[in-house]
């Protein structure tokens, strides 16, 4: 897959940021994977950092519009544990079903 150049004018995403986030969301789906962490773990910590992450703006003053991008990725990773859960229990159906 290669980058391609912004259509428009608008800044892009902070790269470091982008990042941080794929590093950080594929520690945690590691730790569920490796059975360190239970999904609904998982989705408490995200639940938790957008609880942080709410207080924090409001501190710093930051943009309504910042904040919201900021919860949505968050809500976003959320979901991506949500889509964990429900692939591993049609998965689990599946091995039960073929060792009936």
């Amino acid at each position: 897959m290669t980058a391609t150049e912004p259509a428009n004018l608008a800044p892009e995403p902070d790269a470091q940021g982008q990042a941080a986030l794929l590093l950080t969301e594929s520690l945690i789906h590691t730790l569920v994977d490796k059975g360190l962490l239970t999904i609904a773990d998982a989705v408490a910590l995200v639940q938790s950092a957008a609880e942080v992450k709410v207080e924090v703006a409001d501190e710093a003053g930051e943009s309504k519009g910042r904040m919201r991008e900021s919860l949505a990725f968050l809500s976003k990773m959320a979901g991506s544990f949500g889509a964990d859960a429900a692939s591993r229990a049609r998965l689990t159906a599946k091995v039960v079903k073929i060792g009936e």
